[in-house]
């Protein structure tokens, strides 16, 4: 039994790490489109999502836990909302990696941690623990300085964390997996998507029979990039707790930071780096004080479980 579990949690390191890692080299295939309109990119991953996940339903025969979801209004509801959150996201990160604000996105990435504590906070009456506020108050700070001392707001970043929390806050109050969840949001984007690409979009590379076989491969491929890493995550929270995944979060936006910074040239300016330290010593904190909270539980659970040899 424990080295079936032994073998599960590995399986799920595995999962997680190839989760995280095709997310932080994400940006490599959209820097291959940058003649594309980030908006055209976006319908497009939504297009080729959507056909692949309907796939990936029919293939897995849960079309009948898509007519159940169906029957419950509320549910279908909020997916409604989380898919215009996650367009959101998706087009803003198009939109940065595009124009050269990849340490912007990266930073968002960073941030995001924080912000699902505050949303915590705010929203679920979650209690904070000491260093969990210190944690928050150099995040903020580090956004206070470049705003207050440099006179710019990290618009980019703040958006996408923004975004993607209250993504995560919402998808936590919805009994969905995450690929029947992302089925159904982009079920909901789709129509938009498909009446954009077939009737309003006008650029060089809107007709695809013009385009060259490798534009339109990769066009077509904005599916995959998409849906695999979400079901790599998926396999790795199945099989790990969602503490020892928090850990792996950090491997994509510190990917992203290094392209940006070593393989695109972009310039890491004296504000982005004192933004960037106040949130790394941020998140060394929040890392620390969750290893601390974890390693307290267990000690706890060994101490309840122990057999009582006092009688």
């Amino acid at each position: 039994m424990i080295q079936e579990e032994q073998q599960q949690a590995q399986k799920g390191v595995i999962f997680a790490l190839a989760a995280y890692l095709l997310w932080g080299i994400a940006p490599i295939y959209f820097k291959q489109l940058t003649l594309v309109s980030p908006f055209e990119i976006l319908s497009h991953r939504v297009v080729w999502s959507f056909v692949l996940l309907s796939l990936l339903i029919h293939i897995s025969r849960q079309w009948g836990l898509i007519r159940q979801l169906f029957r419950s209004g509320k549910t279908i509801a909020l997916l409604c909302i989380t898919s215009l959150l996650v367009g959101s996201n998706w087009l803003i990160f198009i939109w940065a990696i595009s124009n050269n604000h990849m340490l912007d996105a990266s930073l968002g990435y960073f941030i995001n941690p924080i912000i699902n504590v505050i949303l915590g906070l705010v929203f679920l009456q979650e209690r904070l623990r000491k260093m969990q506020w210190l944690a928050v108050t150099l995040a903020m700070a580090g956004v206070a300085v470049q705003l207050f001392v440099f006179g710019s707001i990290p618009f980019v970043a703040i958006a996408l964390a923004l975004s993607f929390g209250f993504y995560g806050l919402l998808r936590k109050k919805i009994a969905v997996d995450a690929v029947t969840g992302l089925f159904i949001e982009t079920l909901v984007l789709f129509p938009v998507a498909a009446i954009y690409l077939t009737g309003f979009a006008n650029s060089p590379t809107s007709n695809l029979a013009n385009n060259s076989l490798w534009l339109d491969f990769l066009l077509f491929s904005a599916g995959i990039v998409t849906t695999i890493p979400l079901l790599c995550f998926a396999g790795a929270a199945k099989r790990l707790r969602l503490s020892t995944l928090g850990f792996f979060q950090y491997i994509g936006p510190s990917i992203m930071f290094l392209l940006a910074v070593i393989v695109y040239g972009e310039t890491f300016s004296t504000d982005k780096a004192i933004t960037f330290t106040f949130i790394w010593g941020a998140l060394i904190i929040f890392s620390l004080d969750g290893l601390k909270n974890r390693r307290s539980k267990t000690l706890i659970n060994a101490l309840k479980n122990r057999p009582d040899t006092t009688a």
